[in-house]
């Protein structure tokens, strides 16, 4: 966990140089999940639709992460693969993000390993850096910010973000939200014990 207490508002910083942990947030949230004709009959208006995922365990160690990120690689490629959707298709991914020394050059590896070429081209950010890691509520706060992006057409940032890691090298969209077309979202949560989980989702279109 971050040591950053002189200066609680900037401790969470993924992917930045000086970073030192994550810092634990609080929080809920929560998603309709249902069929389009059950949404349309009572008279919802759907923002997107999940259109699969993946999840792999590599059990490599109860907190860090495998260092050369096959499992979470393993779990993207999955992801993709059960939805339909080639790399070049995702325009944004909510990273997992903590903050951590060791998670955030793993994701970043991963996201090498699965997108290929992609992986310099879409737009990366964690929402940990403004909200903490909510722990078992993580996950739900990514898909949120997940479909926020697709229904407001806005990537948010990457807050604290001031000195990238030089071994994080992609585009963590630092400290700025971004106007941007936004129709698939790829969302990363990669838990204690080696969990990784991947889902996509879409918006949803006439």
């Amino acid at each position: 966990m971050s040591t950053r207490n002189d200066e609680p508002e900037r401790a969470s910083r993924p992917f930045d140089a000086q970073r030192d942990g994550f810092v634990l947030g609080e929080g809920a949230g929560l998603v309709v999940i249902e069929s389009l004709a059950h949404a349309l009959a009572r008279g919802a208006t759907p923002i997107a639709e999940v259109l699969g995922g993946a999840l792999t365990a590599d059990a490599f160690h109860i907190s860090a992460p495998e260092p050369t990120g096959r499992g979470q690689s393993r779990a993207m490629t999955g992801a993709l693969r059960n939805s339909g959707v080639a790399p070049d298709e995702i325009d944004y991914i909510v990273a997992h993000g903590t903050s951590t020394p060791l998670n955030d050059v793993t994701e970043t590896r991963a996201i090498k390993a699965a997108y290929g070429a992609h992986a310099r081209k879409v737009a990366i950010s964690s929402p940990k850096s403004m909200i903490g890691h909510l722990v078992g509520a993580a996950g739900i706060a990514s898909a949120l910010a997940a479909i926020g992006a697709i229904r407001d057409q806005v990537i948010p940032p990457t807050a604290n973000l001031h000195t990238p890691d030089p071994e994080c090298d992609l585009d963590y969209v630092p400290l700025t939200a971004r106007p941007a077309k936004v129709d698939t979202v790829a969302v990363h949560g990669f838990g204690f014990g080696g969990q990784n989980a991947v889902a996509i989702f879409r918006r949803l279109t006439d």
